[in-house]
């Protein structure tokens, strides 16, 4: 007689709904078994049939580190495009091939890190690769479409589960891990949290990440903000997973707790629930969780909300459900239509900058094709590898002819001459050139190790002729005959071994230092200078080689010879992502480094109708008065050379928009950690300056005219509309912009905000009507004084154009709103962050769980204004909430101090907050100024009497 089948436990049944379920599977596990679950790497539970579980997959711009995908531009490209219905299709694109890809390879996993939703606000950030824009409302329409792309239209089961990076206000590599972003209120709901907001609640988000970074002195990972604001904007549950190292950073350099136990334990309090820490290792996490719950720091329920959040996630994926799974069987993987597509995004995140009939070329033109990126197809951390690759020369060849394109790639050719008298050579390897960095994959390739199987560097009496490239402030590559980058493997030898610089820490990158009548040669990947042994050449910490550099042939020679034999040059300058700029490394300057510099002066004084394209991950300052014609794309993924190709010769009109404001010099910039964009006047919103291009900028081979301007409120929206008409010769896209404006704010507004846009393609004088439908709470900002969302009444310009400062059409309406009070202090007081000017203060945590104080942010006196405060029939005592040793001084409408308030005796700590109080005469509605003196944290000020 044969044994009845037990029946399925509840979680296995797909008739019920996904929480009953996970209700059901949390009851059968044990603590030893949830306390697994935290970890980026969840084991299985083999005694119920769950299987393994791995949070983190890199798809920002394809899949990333699982070896060859599909390449698509990079994210600040995809911002480029303004185009979400294009977006959205990358985004499907990398959700198929993620699956595809995991059925043959299960360390693939279906949790994907993207997109970056972090907002450009600073142009010399490191990342700037890896965001949209500067404007939350266009991240956080790139970001919704990218992640509908990523999830699938499926009603229940999603092809992929997005997670945002990075939470929140993260614009600097610099002591990224220890720097706190000091983000007042209404940057806070009218900036930061704005575009993580309006794309979580678009319904396709499936977590976030916290980044490194402390935001008014709290780090991110223990933020109250995940409660306080990301939980409440949608029903599904959000899985909070750690960025790398993360968790122990919160004892090891930021210091903020004494134990890792207590750490872990208010970080998953605070709304972590995947800690991604120790690589794959899970028991250092496993300890500490353990830890916690033996000294009741943490509850079981603690546990259970983040064990509950990863379930859900895990159900959403269909892991229970291999039989409904509709993307189970996924396998579009580098199909032709992936492959069209790539070059579709890579041809719509081209901006035309700038062009006195330079371009199109014309069809019989010689050019000369010169620049440090002519031959790359360069790609960033972030990228997977390479199935297909195209170059700006490669794609020049092919439309038109390589017996019309001429390249000099202006690198310097130098030699090395040791103090000897002999030069540095490159040995003979067969078949060193065909290995690609990436290649095989790895879940983490910053563990990825350099090739010891070749020769190291010798020395002999002619060497190897070198191309020398000075990317910037003296960073160097070298690179031998073969396209192989001399580079340093962990036995400390100089070989010829990579097809490009990259990796978490590069080792392909050198400076030549003065050293007497020659040169030391350091090797920055490690710090040591090179030295020449009888075993090769190696670095090490002693005995550095005298090196003569010998130059065989400037980069400008070359390029000057080919840009005179031509009709038209084609520049390609800009960025290798892994060096200069990238992740661990801010720039210094918007300014092109001096090699290419040189190049594009070459080719100018050579041939006048030089043409600049830059290839680059962020904005440059170039001075473009002389040229002709100037573009930019990001680095454009596996087809940018064919799509920059096919844009140069006017095959596809250039439609792309630049999603950040393109900044004319250095002295523009603020400091790249004054997060204030209002008080610093940063971003298009708020900059005075003439930008040299501006936000939203980009040149058509057509021309659009605008016209119809209408505007009316009907209930809560504001209905827009106006048309578009291609008055050119060409069909071409135009991206048509809609910006509105407070006339008569009764605080700091931005100058013009983008309301919404759309891009559309017309023929030659076709004309598209356009219609917007503006929620009047667009029109809001944050009313520090009632700590919430306000629409000021009165009257709001609407514009319309073809960037924010091309602006062609303009009408006003008329808004209702609410009306400005004045705050009630005698009720209510002052928090002290809810300021409306400072000067010299920076926002700090008032206790390590939740709140906010302030307090000088240095030396110097720090100064307050909080305006319109309302002391009705008259107070007669000030009290202020003080931590810390210092004074505060009060004072009405900027007059004389009427209270000074000063500590005793320090308190015993920063969180240790102590009453003084002093009186003080008012009456009537005043502007309070606050004057701080010395170390001292201020939280809150009352009046009374």
């Amino acid at each position: 007689m044969t044994a009845p089948t037990p029946p399925s436990p509840p979680f296995r049944d797909p008739r019920l709904p996904f929480a009953k379920r996970i209700d059901d599977l949390l009851s059968r596990l044990t603590i030893e078994e949830k306390t697994a679950f935290p970890h980026q790497f969840a084991p299985a539970v083999e005694r119920l049939g769950i299987a393994a579980f791995r949070t983190g997959q890199e798809a920002l711009h394809g899949v990333a580190w699982m070896g060859p995908a599909t390449v698509f531009p990079q994210a600040v490209g995809l911002g480029a495009t303004w185009n979400p219905e294009l977006v959205r299709r990358v985004g499907d694109a990398v959700s198929r091939e993620v699956r595809a890809m995991r059925a043959k390879d299960d360390r693939v996993g279906l949790n994907v890190w993207a997109p970056t939703v972090n907002l450009l606000r600073h142009p010399l950030w490191g990342r700037n690769e890896e965001g949209y824009s500067e404007d939350p409302k266009l991240t956080s329409a790139i970001a919704t479409a990218y992640t509908h792309g990523l999830r699938g239209d499926h009603p229940v089961y999603w092809r992929t589960a997005p997670v945002l990076k990075h939470w929140l206000a993260h614009n600097n590599e610099t002591d990224r891990s220890t720097t706190s972003s000091s983000v007042r209120p209404r940057v806070l709901h009218e900036y930061d949290l704005r575009a993580f907001r309006e794309t979580v609640e678009a319904g396709a988000v499936a977590g976030v990440m916290p980044a490194y970074n402390l935001v008014n002195g709290r780090p991110n990972h223990v933020s109250p903000y995940l409660s306080e604001h990301l939980r409440t904007w949608t029903d599904e549950e959000l899985l909070v997973c750690s960025d790398a190292g993360a968790p122990s950073n919160l004892v090891d350099s930021e210091h903020y707790f004494d134990t890792h136990e207590e750490a872990t334990a208010a970080s998953l309090v605070a709304g972590v629930d995947s800690f991604t820490d120790h690589g794959t290792d899970s028991s250092q996490m496993i300890g500490r969780l353990r830890g916690a719950l033996e000294r009741d720091l943490l509850t079981e329920a603690d546990l259970d909300r983040a064990v509950r959040r990863q379930l859900s996630v895990r159900f959403r994926l269909g892991e229970f459900d291999p039989q409904d799974d509709p993307h189970e069987a996924t396998a579009a993987f580098d199909t032709p239509a992936h492959r069209a597509l790539a070059q579709e995004a890579a041809e719509q995140a081209i901006v035309l900058l700038k062009n006195e009939g330079a371009l199109p070329l014309a069809p019989d033109a010689r050019i000369a094709v010169v620049g440090l990126l002519a031959d790359e197809c360069k790609l960033d951390w972030y990228s997977g590898t390479l199935i297909h690759r195209s170059t700006p020369l490669e794609g020049l060849y092919e439309r038109f002819g390589a017996e019309r394109v001429e390249f000099a790639e202006g690198v310097d050719r130098v030699r090395l001459k040791t103090a000897a008298g002999a030069f540095l050579h490159v040995p003979v390897a067969e078949g060193a050139a065909a290995e690609v960095r990436g290649a095989e994959g790895a879940l983490d390739p910053a563990l990825l190790a350099g090739r010891t199987d070749l020769p190291a560097l010798t020395t002999d009496a002619t060497g190897t002729e070198l191309a020398l490239v000075d990317w910037g402030e003296g960073v160097l590559t070298l690179r031998a005959p073969d396209g192989r980058y001399l580079s340093v493997a962990e036995d400390g030898k100089v070989r010829a071994s990579v097809d490009q610089p990259g990796g978490w820490v590069v080792q392909e990158t050198f400076r030549l230092e003065p050293h007497g009548n020659g040169h030391l040669l350091k090797h920055l990947g490690t710090g040591r200078h090179v030295c020449v042994s009888a075993d090769g050449v190696k670095v090490a910490d002693e005995d550095p080689e005298i090196f003569e550099l010998v130059v065989a042939e400037r980069g400008e020679e070359a390029v000057a010879r080919a840009a005179a034999a031509a009709d038209v040059v084609v520049v390609v300058a800009g960025n290798d992502p892994h060096i200069n700029g990238r992740e661990t490394e801010d720039r210094t300057t918007l300014r092109l480094p001096e090699q290419q510099e040189r190049l594009l002066r070459a080719a100018r004084a050579a041939n006048p109708a030089t043409v600049l394209a830059l290839v680059s991950a962020y904005p440059y300052a170039v001075d473009a008065a002389e040229l002709p014609a100037v573009l930019w794309t990001a680095h454009g993924g596996q087809a940018g050379g064919t799509a920059l190709a096919r844009v140069l010769a006017g095959d596809v009109s250039p439609a792309g928009r630049l999603p950040q404001t393109w900044y004319a010099d250095d002295a523009d910039l603020p400091n790249l950690l004054d997060y204030d964009v209002i008080g610093a006047r940063q971003t298009y919103l708020y900059f005075e300056g003439t930008p040299l291009f501006p936000f939203g900028h980009g040149l058509s081979y057509a021309s659009f005219a605008y016209g119809g301007l209408t505007a009316r409120v009907e209930d809560a929206t504001v209905r827009v509309s106006f048309s578009v008409t291609n008055t050119g010769d060409v069909t071409a896209d135009e991206v048509a912009q809609l910006y509105g404006r407070a006339v008569d704010a009764s605080v700091p507004r931005p100058r013009r905000e983008l309301l919404d846009h759309r891009r559309v393609t017309l023929a030659p004088g076709a004309t598209a009507e356009l219609d917007f439908e503006v929620p009047l709470t667009a029109f809001g900002f944050w009313d520090v004084a009632r700590n919430g969302w306000r629409v000021e009444p009165g009257g709001y310009e609407l514009l319309a154009g073809a960037s924010s400062e091309d602006l062609r059409l303009r009408t006003t309406v008329t808004l209702d709103g609410e009306p400005t009070l004045p705050r009630a202090v005698v009720t209510d007081g002052l928090p002290a962050a809810g300021f409306d000017e400072h000067r010299g203060i920076e926002i700090v945590d008032r206790t390590k769980v939740s709140g906010d104080a302030v307090t000088p942010a240095g030396a110097e006196p720090g100064e307050l204004v909080y305006h319109a405060c309302d002391f009705g029939r008259g107070v007669s005592e000030v009290t202020v909430e003080v931590a810390g040793a210092g004074t505060v001084e009060l004072s009405l409408d900027g007059g004389p101090a009427l209270a000074v308030l000063s500590t005793a005796v320090p308190t015993s700590g920063p969180y240790d907050y102590i009453s003084l109080g002093a009186s003080v005469v008012a009456a009537g509605v005043h502007d309070v100024h606050l004057r701080l003196r010395g170390p001292l944290r201020l939280a809150h000020v009352g009046f009374s009497g």
